[in-house]
């Protein structure tokens, strides 16, 4: 038989439970990017979205995008919805399951401080 005594520590627990939960959820929030630390994370970026006008045709011919310039918090969006599986292009999904919160948020940043035609190797 469980005491009254054990019982009234439930909803404690359940606080508790509840508060360092949303610690963590607000930890993932609080991600912040670095621009120098994407520049070593972007080696495999650049073979498509740093070619002008490039196509990829696996599965299907996709116009790659140059994402030079682009919003730091899009791009971390992005690669974490095709890490979920929300974004479907199968060469995106591989390459960014590989990637930690972290990763995305300073490919973000690397991302945001270029423009659509800088640079073309961003590792020299």
């Amino acid at each position: 038989m469980i005491s009254m005594k054990k019982l009234s520590i439930l909803p404690h627990l359940a606080v508790a439970a509840t508060l360092a939960f949303a610690g963590s959820v607000a930890q993932a929030d609080e991600v912040q990017g670095n621009a120098a630390a994407g520049n070593a994370k972007v080696w495999l970026c650049v073979g498509c979205h740093s070619i002008p006008d490039y196509r990829a045709d696996y599965p299907l011919v996709y116009k790659v995008p140059m994402l030079g310039g682009q919003n730091a918090a899009y791009i971390a969006t992005a690669l974490s919805e095709y890490k979920k599986g929300d974004r479907k292009h199968p060469t995106m999904r591989a390459i960014a399951a590989s990637l930690s919160d972290q990763d995305m948020a300073d490919i973000g940043e690397y991302y945001a401080a270029q423009t659509a035609t800088s640079p073309k190797n961003p590792l020299k």
